[in-house]
């Protein structure tokens, strides 16, 4: 006779899931399978990152004259995130590699309050590392914002 309740040998369900079950990344936000406006892939985010943070070290390096490891690249890099964010959309690494934040609740720009948040808990990396099922992270969840491809 078998147990209703199972085991933990007993596996995932059978069902495969209900209609909330997403078909491609971004169908639960109403964001388009491939092209302009669909989620971004990972490897194009943590490329856009990493100009990002070596437009800061050098940027960071004029201002105090030598590459001498400091706060100073971290400061240069939270500002312009912050600042290219509100203003624009895209910071430059992520224009660079043709992204940008979009609110995923409205058609409205992102603005500085989501920017700074956003930008706050990219610089603990923790949240940035962890996704839901369509690659957003967590910083992105809590600000209801995603990385997009811009064209």
């Amino acid at each position: 006779m078998a147990r209703i309740t199972g085991t933990w040998l007993s596996g995932p369900p059978a069902d495969p899931g209900g209609s909330e079950t997403p078909g491609y990344p971004g169908e639960l936000y109403g964001l388009p399978r491939e092209g302009a406006g669909s989620l971004a892939p990972t490897w194009r985010r943590v490329v856009a990152l990493f100009i990002d943070w070596f437009m800061a070290v050098g940027v960071a390096a004029v201002i105090t004259g030598s590459f001498v490891s400091s706060s100073v690249p971290l400061l240069v890099w939270f500002v312009v995130g912050v600042a290219a964010v509100t203003l624009f959309g895209f910071t430059p690494g992520q224009y660079f590699m043709k992204l940008r934040v979009m609110r995923i609740d409205a058609a409205v720009p992102v603005g500085f309050v989501r920017a700074l948040a956003r930008q706050v808990l990219v610089v603990f990396v923790i949240p940035a590392l962890f996704t839901d099922a369509d690659g957003r992270g967590m910083h992105d969840q809590a600000t209801g914002t995603a990385l997009v491809n811009a064209r």
